[in-house]
């Protein structure tokens, strides 16, 4: 039986996956190396859910039950041995992850499943750091993770289908919709199609074909997407898309898996989206947004 639930990486989308829990009334502990980023965390949670309060989306009970669930620690040797689900949602370096998983595998209980939040690294490059390769999958989330419903659950060679199933429960008690993959694969299926359309979107701004805002409007106005490639892309964290598809270039050596040029020059000038206020578009800090030109060298 699940009753405690460790997010590890309390970023934007392990911050929210922890809340997730807390509020569908889990034990949740919130695990960082980074003591400010913990700090930061709290602050963005108490206010998201204060929000939520006065939207009417949640109660003020509820809301206070939640924080209560919810505990903060950058001290995994503590917290780790009392879990009994891990859902690690840390830097999508794959060396840190295997690190991770090696680590966590020495310390949480026996029957623990360990999940990985990534879409860009399958099962099997995780399972084989660990002990317990049947306990291991990916619990795959989408930003913002409060309110998107969907949950990828992906299955390795060696996940069991007791961890399968474990998983599939605890996404629908968490609310969520579960979409189980029955072999693993790169990006998944979410990413993989979204993955197409943010190439073409990139190929046809790096072609002149036409611009940023051009391309966005067309999706949103056209498509139905509730918003554009770009726009999603500075959402979600330009350096996030930049990390996958190195890991996947380095995988395949095909010059199809690698970033743009255009991707490329964004991260290396530190413009990763809305988190640091620049990306394909400039925010201000009214929240207002104007799309920029294509990136030069």
């Amino acid at each position: 039986m699940i009753s405690r639930i460790l997010v590890v990486g309390a970023g934007a989308m392990g911050s929210q996956i922890a809340l997730t829990a807390a509020l569908a009334g889990y034990d949740a502990v919130l695990c960082d190396i980074d003591d400010d980023r913990l700090i930061k965390a709290r602050s963005e949670l108490t206010d998201l859910l204060a929000s939520r309060v006065r939207k009417g989306r949640v109660t003020e009970t509820d809301a206070h039950a939640a924080l209560d669930r919810l505990t903060y620690t950058a001290d995994l040797d503590e917290c780790a041995p009392h879990v009994d689900y891990v859902i690690e949602a840390a830097v999508e370096k794959l060396d840190v992850k295997r690190e991770l998983f090696a680590r966590l595998d020495r310390l949480v209980p026996e029957h623990a499943i360990l999940a990985s939040n990534s879409s860009g690294f399958v099962p099997s490059e995780l399972a084989d750091a660990t002990g317990r390769p049947d306990r291991v999958c990916n619990l795959h989330f989408f930003n913002p993770a409060l309110i998107m419903r969907c949950v990828e659950i992906v299955r390795g060679p060696q996940t069991s289908d007791a961890t399968v199933t474990a998983s599939v429960q605890l996404a629908e008690l968490l609310g969520k919709t579960p979409v189980v993959l029955d072999r693993e694969i790169p990006g998944f299926i979410a990413n993989r199609i979204l993955n197409a359309v943010r190439d073409e979107a990139i190929a046809l701004l790096e072609g002149d074909i036409a611009t940023v805002e051009a391309i966005d409007t067309v999706c949103r106005t056209a498509l139905g997407y509730p918003m554009g490639p770009f726009e999603l892309m500075d959402l979600t964290g330009i350096d996030i898309g930049y990390l996958t598809k190195t890991a996947r270039f380095d995988a395949s050596g095909d010059p199809r898996d690698a970033p743009s040029r255009s991707v490329r020059l964004l991260v290396e000038r530190g413009e990763l989206g809305r988190k640091t206020g620049r990306g394909w578009y400039d925010y201000a800090s009214d929240g207002t947004a104007s799309a920029r030109p294509r990136p030069q060298e």
